[in-house]
C-alpha cells in the first residue's frame, strides 16, 4: 500500500500528470538490476505503442525508478519524475519480484503488498508487459494479460486470465468503475475458467464514443466484442450497471449467454419516476462544458458509501479507485459518457412493450442474483420482484454487505458464484 508519506502529495495531483509526488532519488542494486535485465528497447501493440507515460517505481530509499514510454520505446533512469503518469509503491522485494516476473503485480495489489496511483489502468497494463519471468519461465496461465481489440468500431481494452480453451466468463463492470472493480474475481476464477474483463466504452483504457449508453447499446458492442475475441457464448458476470447489460444481453441475445451471474444489478426504477421527463431534457452533451471537478476527497466518500463497512477496504483501495475516476471524468468525453449512462439508468423503461419488469419473466438462462442486504444503490428489495418475475432464478442476500459484495466479502461471493458455475454444463471456449 502507499506509504504514509505520500499521501498528501499524491491526493493534491490525481487528474494532471503526478506532479511534485515525490522528491528524486538514486536507486540502487535489486531495483535497477531487475530492470536492466528485465526492460527491452521496443513495445508493440496497440495497448502501449502510441501511448507517453512515466511511470514511478518507488521500493523504497535508494530502490526508485522512472519508466518512460514514448515513441513504443521504453527507458529507465534513476530517481523519480517530476511528471509522473502512475506511481507504484511497494517493498524492494516484491517491487523486484514483479518487475522479474516471478509474482503477479495485480496479486500483489489485491494482498495488499503493492499500491498504484495516478491511471491504474496503464499500471495493469504494465504489469502483463512480458511474456516470460528472468529465467524464461512463461507466466501462470491465471495471471491477467492486457489486450486490446476494435469492437464496433470502439478500441476496447480488456484483461484476460485462465486457460483459454476453458468455459468463458465476461466479468462487466458498473458506472464509474473499470475492469480493475472486478479483480478479485477475475483472480479466483482464473485457474479454472477463461475470464475476460473489458473496460466498458466510456470508461477505463476504452474508446469513449458518442452514443446513447443504454443497456441495448451496450448489448451491440457487447456482442462485437465476443466476436472480436472468437467467443460464441460465455456467462456473463456483472456487477451494478453491468448486471443490467448482462440481463440485457440475456434477453436480446440468448444464444450468446450460458448463464448469468447478477451481482446488485442496476434494475429500472418501479417508483420515483416523476421526474423522467425532466431527466430527458438534460442532454448527456452539457458535459462538453467546463465543470468543476469533484475533489479527490469527495470522490473517495462516494465510494464508500458504497460499502456496509467501508473500513474492510484498505485506504489505498479507495485512493485508485477514486484517481481512476477523475482521469477519466476530467475528460469532456468521459463526462459525456458518464452522464448518458446515469441518465439511462433512470429512463430505463419499468413497464410496456420494452419495459425492464414486464420483459425480465422471458429470460430463460440459468442465472444467479447476489444482493447485498446493506445496499444503498440497489436496495435488496428488489430481490422479491425478481423472484417473482424468475422463480426459477437463485437468489442470494448477503449479510452485512453493501453494493460490491466481490471487494466486501470477496471469499464468500467468489465460493458462491462458484457453486453455480459447478451446478452447470458449461461448453469449452473456442476462443483466441
Amino acid at each position: 500500500m502507499l506509504r504514509s508519506r505520500y499521501a498528501a502529495s499524491v491526493c493534491a495531483a490525481l487528474v494532471a500528470p503526478t506532479s511534485g509526488l515525490m522528491r528524486p532519488r538514486q536507486p540502487a542494486g535489486r531495483l535497477a538490476d531487475a530492470l536492466s535485465r528485465r526492460l527491452r528497447a521496443t513495445v508493440d501493440g496497440p495497448l502501449l505503442s502510441d501511448r507517453k507515460a512515466k511511470i514511478v517505481l518507488d521500493a523504497g530509499p535508494h530502490e526508485v525508478a522512472t519508466l518512460t514510454l514514448a515513441d513504443s520505446r521504453l527507458s529507465y533512469r534513476a530517481g523519480a519524475s517530476h511528471s509522473a503518469t502512475t506511481l507504484v509503491t511497494s517493498d524492494v522485494s516484491t517491487m523486484t519480484a514483479v518487475v522479474e516476473g516471478r509474482e503477479s503485480g495485480a496479486h500483489m495489489f489485491l494482498g495488499h503488498r503493492l499500491g498504484a496511483r495516478g491511471n491504474l489502468s496503464l499500471a495493469l497494463v504494465m504489469d502483463g508487459l512480458f511474456d516470460y519471468n528472468v529465467d524464461g519461465i512463461g507466466r501462470p496461465v491465471h495471471w491477467p494479460r492486457s489486450g486490446m481489440v476494435t469492437a464496433g468500431r470502439i478500441p476496447t481494452a480488456y484483461l484476460e486470465a485462465g486457460p483459454r480453451d476453458a468455459p468463458t466468463i465476461v466479468l462487466l463492470h458498473g458506472l464509474g468503475a473499470t475492469n480493475a472493480s472486478l479483480l478479485p474475481l477475475l483472480w479466483d476464477l482464473a485457474p479454472n475458467y477463461h475470464v475476460v474483463a473489458p473496460d466498458l466504452p466510456g470508461f477505463g483504457a476504452t474508446g469513449r464514443p458518442r452514443g446513447r449508453y443504454s443497456p441495448a447499446w451496450f448489448t451491440a458492442w457487447l456482442l462485437k466484442f465476443l466476436d472480436a475475441l472468437s467467443i460464441e457464448s460465455a456467462v456473463l458476470l456483472g456487477n451494478s450497471m453491468g448486471g443490467r447489460i448482462a440481463i440485457e444481453a440475456g434477453l436480446t441475445a440468448e444464444s450468446r449467454c450460458t448463464a448469468l451471474v447478477l451481482l446488485a444489478p442496476a434494475s429500472a426504477f418501479r417508483r420515483l419516476r416523476q421526474w423522467v421527463p425532466l431527466v430527458r431534457l438534460l442532454r448527456p452533451e452539457f458535459g462538453f462544458l467546463p465543470v468543476p471537478t469533484p475533489s479527490h476527497d469527495m470522490v473517495v466518500e462516494g465510494i464508500r458509501v458504497l460499502f456496509s463497512d467501508p473500513d474492510r477496504l484498505p485506504p489505498a483501495w479507495y485512493h485508485a479507485g477514486a484517481d481512476e475516476f477523475l482521469r477519466v471524468f476530467s475528460s469532456r468525453t468521459g463526462r459525456v459518457a458518464f452522464l448518458a449512462c446515469l441518465r439511462q439508468v433512470y429512463l430505463d423503461e419499468a413497464y410496456g412493450r420494452r419495459g425492464f419488469w414486464d420483459r425480465l419473466p422471458s429470460l430463460g438462462l440459468p442465472s444467479l442474483f447476489v444482493w447485498g442486504d446493506r445496499d444503498r444503490l440497489v436496495p435488496a428489495s428488489f430481490s422479491r420482484h425478481v423472484r417473482a418475475a424468475l422463480p426459477q432464478s437463485g437468489q442470494i442476500v448477503m449479510e452485512d454487505c453493501g453494493h460490491a459484495p466481490q471487494f466486501e466479502h470477496p471469499d464468500e461471493t467468489a465460493a458462491i458464484i462458484r457453486g453455480f458455475l459447478a451446478g452447470l454444463d458449461l461448453p469449452a471456449s473456442a476462443g483466441r
